[in-house]
């Protein structure tokens, strides 16, 4: 993978951010003020008291936290808990704080997969639910709007192993229409009543709050909802880079509150409206609203693109820092390199998306289990972050990070009001990658142990009597991890079967802490026909092994790798060896060629 270009023009990368990182916080006016007006009286001083939090909330969560302090954090453009994870290792070494820090990171990665099955189904149910506001569709059935949802789904996820490359430019002209149309149809109503814009005064927050005691804190657990995909900021920085996005972020930040506005001053007129975005469309103009609700799919459509693409882009961190097993990747884009398929992914998180419409079967009931990992991924990113500035030079950030991780602490907790309603469901979802990545990675530690592999210094003597008797013509590759020490399959090859070449090679692939950047080393004089050839990569990069080899004058006659037959009682690593047989293995990955490969499999107990 490369990353970003930075020659987009000033508007020109605007645009891009639009459609590629959006979507998800753009479609939030769709839901937030329903769902929260669905459990509080629209009065005056209620709707006064929820935009003031709505404009604090995106105010501290996203610029504060995501725009201004994320992403000054970046790793060569880079963003993400796996980025900050590679900075404190880094930066602390080794020790119980590294470690809590792996964790919290496994954690909120966790999350965050968690929440990319939930957005796009209450995105796309809460659209397609606008349905019901034309007059001669009123009367559809719930039932047929989830299977309309569903079937958008379904045809979303099934051409994602085509590539998006070719529709991808119609993504941010689509979003810009989008949020003109908030921006305007916010305007339109806020002029019919201008004090609402008083709203911005934090002290109607603060007085919500106070005269509605524990009531107005759970109204907290919704009141998030209109700041959820702003970790997006910093998730995707790597395709656009920072500038680009917090550029757009200010106008995307404009266009929504002026829609809450206009929303609020709607519902003060009607205080009866339950869809309160589409009724406030329809009121304005019956003319446009049909237009403006394919507009409205259309976005929810490019938001979950952007979800599901954020998916893949996670998934493969996790993957080449070795944090999860080993997945089948295809490259859908033949100049843009961050356009990923995982196919395993793509399927499990379709499936996953469309039972939980068929689940909860309405974008209300789906926002009850909405907002825990969000909330949970941006207090973890907060408690990252103060760790990050308290062992750098930007020890005075500390104090702001501290008050923002409090308020995250705050709205975190009032989540778990939602958690008997379907919250418990943020738990799930995010339980699966995270039991993945701790047996994954105690798994390969495990593994590696009961190995036992050899040192290089015994393993020469013995290579160098085989050696001298005779040798295949040709030229052998062996994996191995690294130079210090021979893995078992190794010494079966080559000191029980005596399979030596006039040329051996031993390969070495090392992920950096960098996302980006190969080196190369060739070792020609290890011993009598034995080379070591070492690559470096960032842990963004897309290696081409096959190639890198025929640069260096290696033209290989037989790859060896090994095999682990894994044998124990324990159902932890029961579920470890289930999960090396269900996956690639390492050349599998690479894609190297399947003619020229030779699995040797080594018997081990855990």
């Amino acid at each position: 993978m490369q990353p970003h270009q930075e020659s987009d023009s000033f508007w020109g990368g605007i645009v891009k951010a639009l459609g590629l990182v959006f979507g998800d916080i753009g479609t939030s006016p769709i839901y937030t003020l329903t769902v929260v007006f669905a459990l509080t009286r629209p009065t005056e001083a209620n709707v006064y008291g929820i935009l003031s939090l709505v404009f604090w909330t995106m105010s501290i969560l996203v610029t504060v936290e995501y725009a201004w302090l994320a992403m000054s954090l970046g790793r060569k453009g880079q963003g993400g808990e796996i980025v900050l994870r590679e900075i404190l290792i880094k930066l602390l070494k080794q020790g119980r704080l590294l470690a809590f820090a792996g964790f919290l990171s496994f954690l909120g990665v966790s999350l965050l997969l968690g929440d990319g099955v939930i957005t796009p189904a209450i995105s796309i149910l809460s659209a397609v639910e606008g349905l019901l506001l034309i007059p001669s569709l009123a009367g559809t059935k719930q039932t047929v709007l989830v299977c309309i949802a569903a079937l958008i789904a379904f045809t979303l996820f099934f051409v994602q192993s085509r590539g998006t490359d070719r529709v991808a430019g119609i993504f941010g002209p689509v979003m810009v229409l989008y949020f003109l149309a908030l921006f305007v149809s916010g305007a339109v109503s806020i002029a019919e009543m201008p004090g609402i814009v008083k709203a911005v005064n934090p002290w109607y927050a603060f007085d919500f709050l106070r005269s509605n005691g524990l009531a107005g804190y759970f109204v907290l657990s919704e009141v998030i909802l209109c700041s959820t995909g702003g970790e997006a900021l910093y998730a995707d920085m790597g395709h656009l880079g920072k500038r680009p996005i917090i550029r757009a972020w200010y106008f995307v930040f404009v266009a929504l509150y002026v829609n809450y506005l206009g929303q609020g001053a709607f519902l003060l007129k009607t205080p009866e409206a339950k869809n309160i975005l589409f009724a406030m469309i329809q009121s304005q103009s019956a003319l446009l609203y049909i237009p403006f609700l394919l507009l409205t799919i259309m976005a929810t459509i490019i938001a979950s693109q952007a979800i599901i693409s954020g998916v893949f882009s996670i998934v493969y961190q996790g993957i080449t820092t070795r944090l999860m097993p080993l997945m089948k990747v295809s490259y859908t884009s033949s100049h843009i390199q961050s356009q990923i398929y995982i196919g395993a992914v793509n399927w499990a998180l379709m499936c996953a998306v469309i039972f939980v419409m068929f689940f909860f079967q309405k974008s209300h009931n789906l926002a009850a289990a909405y907002g825990m990992a969000v909330t949970g991924s941006m207090t973890i990113t907060a408690i990252m972050m103060i760790m990050v500035f308290s062992h750098t030079t930007k020890k005075w950030k500390v104090p702001i990070v501290v008050g923002v991780a409090l308020i995250d602490i705050v709205y975190f907790t009032s989540t778990f009001s939602k958690f008997p309603h379907g919250a418990y469901w943020s738990i799930i979802l995010a339980a699966v990658p995270f039991a993945t990545i701790l047996i994954w990675t105690n798994g390969q530690r495990y593994l590696y142990k009961a190995l036992r592999p050899l040192e290089l210094d015994i393993f020469l003597l013995s290579y160098e009597q085989i050696h001298a008797k005779g040798r295949i013509a040709g030229t052998g590759l062996f994996f191995i991890k690294g130079l210090d020490v021979i893995p078992p399959y190794i010494v079966h090859c080559v000191i029980r079967s005596n399979i030596v070449y006039e040329r051996n090679i031993f390969i070495s692939i090392i992920r950096t802490d960098e996302p980006f950047g190969v080196r190369y080393r060739h070792s020609t004089n290890i011993a009598s026909g034995l080379e070591f050839f070492e690559i470096s990569a960032g842990y963004m990069e897309v290696l081409d092994i096959e190639g890198a080899l025929k640069q260096h004058g290696i033209q290989e006659k037989v790859i060896f790798y090994g095999i682990e037959d894994i044998e124990t009682r324990n159902p932890v690593w029961k579920v470890f060896s289930i999960l090396k047989k269900l996956t690639p293995n390492f050349v599998q990955f690479n894609q190297l060629p399947a003619a020229k490969l030779q699995g040797v499999v080594t018997r081990v107990e855990m």
